[in-house]
Formats: C-alpha cells, sequence, structure tokens
C-alpha cells in the first residue's frame, strides 16, 4: 500500500476555513460595528431634531410672553387712559355747575339778606350772611328749596345781633344738586 498523506490538505483545508471563519467572524464584527454607529447616529440625529424643535417652541413661547406683556401693558395704560378721560368727561360736565350755583345764590337771595362767605366741599356749601330779619332768612330758605340747582337748606345758627335793629346774623349748610333732564339717565 502506497502511504499518501493527505493532512497538509487536510490542514491546509482547516486553515482556510478558519480564515474564511474569521473573516466571517470579523465581517460580522464589522457589520455589527457599522450598525450600531449608525443606529448611533440616527439617534443622535433625532435627538438633535427634537431639540431644535424644542429651541423653536422655547422661542415661540418667549416671544408671545412678551407679546402677552405688551398686550398687558397696553390694557393697563388703557384703562390709565378709560380713567382719565372719565375724569376730564366729569370735570367738563362740572363746569357749568359753578356758574349755575353763583347764579342760583344770587336769584335766590332776597332783598334785605347779604352773604358774607360761601364754603363748598363737595355737593355741601356753607353759607354765612346778614339778613334784616328772620323772615328774610325763611324767605331765603324757601326760594333754595324751589331752586332746580339748590336743595337741602339746613339752618345752623341765627343770631340776633346788637346795634342794629333786627339785623340777624346766620349760617346755612346747602346741597347743590344737577336739575334732571328728561331722557338722562346718569
Amino acid at each position: 500500500m502506497v502511504n499518501i498523506n493527505l493532512l497538509p490538505w487536510r490542514e491546509k483545508l482547516r486553515t482556510q476555513r478558519k480564515r474564511e471563519f474569521g473573516m466571517a467572524v470579523l465581517l460580522a464584527v464589522l457589520a455589527t460595528a457599522a450598525g450600531l454607529f449608525f443606529w448611533h447616529r440616527y439617534n443622535e440625529g433625532l435627538i438633535e431634531y427634537q431639540e431644535q424643535r424644542n429651541n423653536y417652541l422655547r422661542q415661540e413661547i418667549a416671544r408671545v410672553d412678551r407679546q402677552i406683556r405688551e398686550i398687558r401693558d397696553l390694557e393697563k395704560t388703557r384703562r390709565q387712559l378709560i380713567v382719565r378721560m372719565k375724569v376730564v368727561a366729569n370735570l367738563q360736565s362740572q363746569r357749568p355747575l359753578v356758574v349755575h350755583l353763583f347764579d342760583e345764590l344770587a336769584t335766590t337771595l332776597p332783598d334785605g339778606v347779604y352773604l358774607d362767605s360761601i364754603v363748598q366741599r363737595g355737593k355741601a356749601i356753607t353759607v354765612q350772611g346778614k339778613a334784616e330779619s328772620n323772615a328774610r332768612i325763611s324767605a331765603y330758605m324757601r326760594n333754595i328749596e324751589i331752586s332746580p340747582w339748590l336743595d337741602k337748606p339746613v339752618l345752623r345758627i341765627i343770631q340776633q345781633k346788637s346795634g342794629k335793629q333786627g339785623a340777624a346774623v346766620f349760617s346755612l349748610i346747602l346741597q347743590q344738586v344737577a336739575p334732571k333732564v328728561e331722557g338722562d339717565e346718569s
């Protein structure tokens, strides 16, 4: 029998298979590493995209917050302007009241009654004066009650002054009112 040594062939085949297996393992490792690398890059891209969206939302929220603050400031300014307009309108509506007050004080004053001082605090008016008699003071109070601009006369003090016959010093408190105009609901 012939001795044939098949070992080198088997040995070559085994080393070739080992090499192929090593290459396959290396390729599998490289493919897995590449897959993991691309998977990692893909996730980083998703995270970066979401962070960009979050930053955009933060910027828009900040812009809207600034607009809300501006709107609140404008509303505050608007309210202040409305209050000022009401004050001006109120002052404008009360401008003729002083004229009517002095006109009514003059027209309601009967002969023989003289006013020394007039003090107004809000709607209350304090009038001090002199009269020739108590009847003239009563006539003055009746004229005030009839007046559309004056109301509620209350006699605080009446004193007879010594020296002049029948002269009386008096102090009255009365209210200033605005007459109601038909159709006026205020």
